[in-house]
């Protein structure tokens, strides 16, 4: 296997416990194969390599992780956009058969083609800002036929793009129209689905929305027994609209992550860290919705729970395929440091993934890492709206 070596560039290595963001200048990083096999200063690089690669002062990062997204839909939610900036809420339209279930319609009238085509656009845009890794979510289907479509989509979109795709099933996102006010048969309904998407080789995590408008905490530990049965991990959809008890519930079942968590508290934020379930903080869904309420930062750093951020990539409260805008968002919305933020899209975003071979530039770990333009870590996060990537390299190839 031929070594190949790059040099002439700082490292950000992301490593715990190490100078701030594991900093390492005038780097060389040995890549055989797929894997890292040294990290460290140039003058020490302990094996000869068969190709150079000439990094010409860039920074370099582990490659950023999307680790909450609903890629995968139909339609736009444009008119909904408008209706709540004259005055209507999210739970409003929610109630009124918008929301989740408008799309649910608009993913459900259109083929696997066209969703296919749809979100390798969207795919495309996070790839071009750095994205190695992403996390795509069913849940705008909520019947077999188009959960299984969608994740079949999401499992494909690999094949086009230089990325890990991850896939979570979210059958308990909404209640479907056939099945108003009947959320428990619906539940059936999903636990019916969960083995057979399973059978097919399309589910990595199942995810549930626990909340006064989806679904109560004894719906979703039914979804959390099955997916235990069959030996799957879980996420959740959290205390963002209320602290319903959802990532305590969720902790419980040692939850991956619990995502948005703008109502958490302190029960929650412990059991949490006993569980080391990673908190995901989405600050696109805060900033779209006009959200005044905080997630608990300090509260989640008192209790060293480790923070991830995500675009939340969806048609509703997110419509956002910029990681790099989500990095700037965590930072001056929600006052997270750049370093904070940085591995809130590369550690912290694998470990909610339940992914331990990347996140970080390290010997053994995936050569999934990115080039950048640019001399210091925080600039990442600091200037909105600018992509200063040069080149990826995903599983050792550059891109």
């Amino acid at each position: 296997m031929s070594r190949e070596l790059w040099v002439n560039c700082r490292a950000a290595t992301m490593v715990p416990g190490e100078a701030p963001y594991g900093l390492v200048d005038d780097a060389a990083i040995v890549v055989e194969g797929s894997r890292i096999a040294w990290v460290g200063p140039r003058a020490s690089v302990p094996v000869a390599c068969d190709t150079v690669h000439d990094a010409q002062g860039a920074l370099i990062t582990p490659g950023l992780i999307d680790c909450h997204t609903h890629l995968v839909y139909g339609g736009d939610r444009a008119h909904e956009f408008e209706l709540r900036l004259n005055g209507a809420t999210y739970e409003e339209i929610a109630r009124a058969g918008g929301g989740i279930a408008s799309t649910v319609a608009a993913t459900r009238a259109a083929d696997e083609a066209t969703l296919l085509d749809a979100s390798l656009g969207r795919l495309r845009d996070l790839v071009a800002e750095g994205v190695t890794t992403i996390e795509v979510k069913s849940g705008y289907g909520l019947a077999l036929e188009h959960e299984r479509k969608c994740l079949r989509v999401a499992r494909s979109l690999a094949q086009h793009a230089p990325v890990d795709v991850r896939t979570t099933f979210l059958g308990a996102h909404a209640l479907p129209p056939e099945f108003a006010g009947r959320a428990d048969d619906y539940i059936d309904e999903v636990l019916r689905m969960l083995p057979l998407l399973q059978q097919d080789g399309l589910v990595d995590a199942v995810d549930a929305f626990c909340e006064r408008i989806a679904f109560s905490t004894a719906q979703t530990e039914r979804v959390f027994e099955a997916a235990r049965a069959a030996g799957l991990p879980v996420k959740l959809h959290a205390e963002q609209l209320s602290d319903s008890g959802g990532a305590a519930l969720a902790a419980r079942f040692g939850a991956l992550s619990c995502d948005h968590l703008e109502w958490l508290g302190e029960e929650g934020a412990q059991a949490m860290a006993r569980a080391g379930s990673v908190a995901v903080l989405l600050p696109g869904a805060f900033y779209f919705l006009r959200e005044t309420r905080l997630p608990p930062i300090e509260l989640l750093r008192r209790h060293g729970v480790p923070l991830a951020v995500s675009t939340d990539c969806n048609p509703g409260s997110s419509p956002c395929t910029s990681l790099l805008l989500m990095l700037n968002m965590a930072c001056t919305l929600f006052r997270l440091t750049p370093e904070e933020a940085l591995a809130g899209a590369t550690r912290n975003a694998a470990r909610a993934l339940g992914l331990q071979d990347r996140g970080v530039l390290a010997p053994g770990m995936r050569a999934d890492f990115v080039l950048w333009d640019v001399q210091r870590p925080a600039q990442l996060a600091y200037a909105i709206g600018a992509n200063p990537r040069r080149q990826t390299v995903f599983a050792g190839q550059p891109t």
